[in-house]
């Protein structure tokens, strides 16, 4: 059987500050943005460049404030030039830690954490 991953669903609070956060930092697209007023969400698709998994933004527009589960860790993006995107964040409004590698090792990844706390591991790619 032919399986393929091709969302992953993120809740948001403030559907605006998480798409600039998606959209500007990360150069996400918008694929669609489907408004449910009768049921009181929105959805967003994001697609990223050179991927084919989503990211579904799921705004229900009464929600109480989401907790970021203790089993949840991270969702992880590479970019080519980990110093620049590290400078580039780090210059913003996002909470970003400081580049690392494993186990005391050559630098290679950072995390920045979304409006809604949310953390994304920013990768060298190879």
């Amino acid at each position: 059987m032919d399986q393929v991953l091709v969302e992953i669903c993120l809740r948001v609070r403030d559907l605006d500050a998480t798409l600039d956060f998606y959209t500007e930092l990360f150069d996400f697209e918008v694929a669609s943005h489907r408004k449910f007023p009768e049921g009181k969400f929105d959805l967003v698709y994001l697609n990223s460049p050179g991927a084919n998994v989503q990211i579904e933004l799921t705004y229900n527009y009464d929600a109480e404030p989401y907790v970021v589960g203790n089993g949840f860790s991270h969702l992880g993006v590479t970019v080519n030039d980990l110093e620049k995107m590290h400078d580039i964040c780090k210059a913003s409004a996002y909470e970003t830690g400081e580049l690392k590698g494993l186990s005391g090792g050559t630098p290679h990844y950072f995390f920045v954490t979304d409006p809604d706390g949310y953390r994304i591991e920013v990768k060298r790619k190879h």
